[in-house]
């Protein structure tokens, strides 16, 4: 009997103890972070409690918390009280290795939702459970509240329920215990507070505040009750655990890589990371949502309305900041963010990707850079990219506002989608780069890849947007003196001609242009686009012009491969199928371009006639000469020809244009000595100036994960034809294969990169 009311007792005053500290938290939390409070907006009608959005604030705790007045003689060293907590937090210890963040550099414990862990508490005797009665506390942020998940009490008991939170005793030796803890599988993804609070007659002992025991808890893409569960082992080592990646650039026709440093285990990374969270004031209670992280995040990547991570320039000018092309990886510019609060200077859009890819997989969102091949963009959804053509047949450059970028990269992010309907889950596109306003913001996502690729683009978010950047159609017109506008050519097929990503487990292309898009003709394609435009999105018609395709003559043209800085050709094929003899007034214009599509210059102007023989082909060549094109050059070393042909016999018009990117010197990376963690190793960078000109002010980059931070050396000059030899002395940090990664960037020559493969070996 005694022992039922001891209990029964126990509940009230714990049940009351949960009451007043909901009180208490708020209460206490107006008297400190006073310097924060003047920023607080006023509270008002609509909200008892003002808005919980960062995880940086705190709240004050009581260590005792009296049930009432207190007996003189009370003193709380005659309870059971907490001596120490151990967190098992080391890389090597239980806890990091089953939760798959054994990589992080942080000292700190940082867990996997929905997945138990281990802590042992130290007592000033042996725990009694008979009469002893202790129990748990996590808060996170300033006004903790247990209906937000933002203060979460875990009693004692005698079994883990699967994906709530719970805890248990699984072992107990002199004055220790030694805990099993549950986390939910839906719980906030931050930084918690961690207490040990004892009952007693008079009141709760409560430890004090102590950094050391501070919790991460991540994303957990091994837990089935997990909005981001992966069910493929090799595609969880790839999409969450994999510090560096692949970025495929260039164009449709020549295809270039280069790596990117993630660095999402990286010092200081993962608070750079929830920090993004409080920029973008995501309420505490939402941030273990996905869905919600990833669409506040895809806002706060870019700076363009809201102060974010990284300013982004396209006008090749990168005057007090850093060219997107020099970076090497995201840590630097995480860091610097996090450090100074203002937007690092500058990006595009594999910079924006490559940092948001790190926000994603550092917090356990499985996540992957893709590129789009020949992306259409800012064409209002409408499918149709207008290229005008003048009486001549020239391309008409201030009619024609459409452009189709060489590549633009975005992310995917894979978690399930239940605000939509059954099917939906799984890949999901979000982009950081600022191309259209979505809800009054640059953002972009999360769109579902399945809805795209059946047109289902009624489902939040951005999907038309996304979808016409992957299916358009190009469309050549000209307006005939009488007002009519004659369609000469519809290229139904040059818009996302190729989607690719980096393959898993290696750093190979994988295509996944079927995961966005049918087969171009198939009925699935045709029923696909039917309804998108059902759901809304624009189909320009040619109701109101003529379409007149020249059948009897075919024309293509080809770019020869180059090295920057020396002369190539481009040559120009007709192939007459009639028989009959056309003349055909031909000409080409040579633009260089930046890698979106848009045009700085135009550096080559060739017109020639070209005779037509019946039923035969013809080839005639231009020769482009570095001298025309060097002075001009802009960082991806790109060009945009467009050639167009009037068969003077017929009237009729052959269009075409084709993008082509020089080849640029590379960095060779070598390695000396003994590569062996924890022992100083040697690494040497080494670049031959291939131009017929010095470089001035040339800046070397060399990062590798695991091996050393990012180092950056400057140099006056590099002679033409002259070779530089950089050496960096660095001790590795992690054995495993890890990767070097170089760049070297100066106004003459941009996107050099060089990377190496390097196998650490345990000490």
């Amino acid at each position: 009997m005694c022992a039922m009311l001891a209990s029964v007792c126990f509940s009230l005053a714990l049940f009351l103890s949960f009451m007043a500290l909901q009180h208490f938290y708020y209460r206490m939390s107006e008297t400190t972070n006073t310097s924060t409070e003047k920023k607080k907006p006023p509270l008002n009608g609509r909200r008892a409690v003002p808005s919980n959005n960062s995880n940086d604030e705190e709240n004050e705790v009581p260590e005792m918390e009296a049930f009432g007045l207190i007996p003189r003689g009370f003193n709380p060293k005659d309870y059971l009280r907490v001596v120490d907590i151990q967190m098992f937090k080391h890389p090597q210890e239980i806890n990091k290795q089953q939760h798959h963040t054994d990589k992080y550099y942080s000292p700190k414990l940082i867990v996997r939702r929905g997945q138990p862990f281990q802590i042992q508490i130290d007592f000033n005797r042996p725990y009694r459970p008979e009469t002893d009665q202790f129990w748990l506390e996590y808060l996170i942020g300033r006004y903790p509240q247990q209906n937000k998940g933002t203060y979460i009490p875990i009693l004692i008991g005698d079994v883990l329920k699967p994906g709530e939170w719970g805890a248990k005793i699984t072992h107990k030796e002199n004055n220790s215990v030694r805990l099993s803890i549950m986390s939910s599988a839906n719980c906030i993804i931050g930084k918690f507070r961690f207490y040990v609070a004892v009952w007693t007659p008079f009141g709760i002992l409560r430890t004090h505040r102590n950094s050391e025991t501070d919790t991460y808890v991540l994303f957990n893409p091994w837990c089935q009750q997990d909005a981001v569960y992966l069910d493929d082992e090799k595609e969880r080592e790839e999409y969450v655990l994999n510090d560096v990646g692949i970025v495929f650039h260039g164009s449709i026709n020549d295809i270039k890589l280069r790596s990117w440093s993630y660095g999402q285990f990286e010092e200081n990374i993962l608070d750079a990371c929830l920090f993004l969270m409080d920029k973008a004031e995501l309420e505490l209670s939402g941030r273990g949502n996905p869905i919600k992280i990833c669409r506040v995040a895809s806002a706060v990547i870019n700076s363009k309305d809201d102060n974010g991570v990284i300013a982004g320039s396209w006008d090749n000018t990168y005057t007090y900041g850093v060219p997107p092309s020099a970076w090497t990886g995201s840590v630097d510019i995480l860091l610097e963010y996090y450090s100074s609060k203002q937007p690092v200077r500058y990006g595009q859009c594999w910079v924006f990707a490559g940092v948001f890819n790190t926000f994603l997989r550092c917090l356990g969102i499985p996540a992957r850079l893709v590129t789009n091949y020949s992306s259409a963009h800012d064409n209002n959804a409408n499918l149709q990219l207008d290229f005008f053509l003048d009486d001549e047949g020239k391309l008409d450059t201030k009619l024609t506002k459409d452009s189709v970028w060489n590549y633009h990269c975005w992310n995917e992010a894979w978690m399930t989608r239940p605000d939509l309907p059954v099917g939906f889950g799984g890949w999901q596109v979000v982009d950081g780069t600022p191309q259209e306003t979505s809800d009054g913001m640059y953002r972009c996502g999360p769109a579902s890849v399945q809805a795209i690729k059946h047109g289902h683009v009624c489902f939040q978010f951005d999907a038309p947007f996304v979808y016409a950047e992957v299916n358009g159609d190009i469309v050549y017109s000209r307006r005939e003196k009488n007002g009519t506008q004659v369609i000469e050519k519809i290229d139904t097929t040059h818009i996302g001609q190729l989607i690719v990503t980096k393959e898993v487990g290696g750093d190979g292309m994988m295509e996944i242009t079927e995961e966005y898009k049918f087969q171009e003709g198939s009925a699935e394609e045709r029923l696909a686009l039917e309804t998108a435009v059902m759901y809304g999105v624009k189909k320009q018609t040619t109701q109101d012009t003529t379409y007149q395709p020249q059948t009897d003559v075919e024309m293509v043209f080809q770019v020869q491969k180059a090295v920057l800085g020396s002369d190539f050709k481009v040559t120009i094929t007709f192939r007459n199928k009639s028989r009959n003899t056309y003349t055909a007034t031909t000409y080409l214009s040579g633009n260089i371009v930046f890698y979106t599509g848009v045009t700085k210059s135009e550096f080559k102007k060739h017109s020639f006639s070209a005779k037509l023989e019946p039923s035969s082909s013809s080839a005639f060549d231009v020769l482009i000469k570095s001298s025309e094109y060097l002075s001009d050059l802009l960082d991806q070393a790109s060009f945009h020809f467009f050639v167009t042909a009037r068969i003077n016999e017929t009237g009729k018009i052959l269009a075409m244009q084709k993008a082509a990117i020089l080849e640029i010197p590379t960095l060779q990376i070598k390695t000396q000595g003994e590569t062996v963690a924890g022992k100083e190793m040697s690494v040497t960078v080494e670049f031959i100036n291939p131009l017929k000109q010095t470089l001035e002010n040339v800046t070397f980059r060399l990062e590798g994960p695991g091996v050393l931070r990012t180092m950056k050396k400057e140099f006056r000059q590099i002679p033409m034809n002259s070779t530089l030899i950089w050496e960096v002395k660095c001790i590795p940090k992690q054995p495993g294969l890890r990767k070097l990664i170089a760049s070297l960037n100066c106004d003459a020559l941009r996107h050099v990169y060089g990377e190496l493969n390097v196998q650490i070996q345990k000490p």
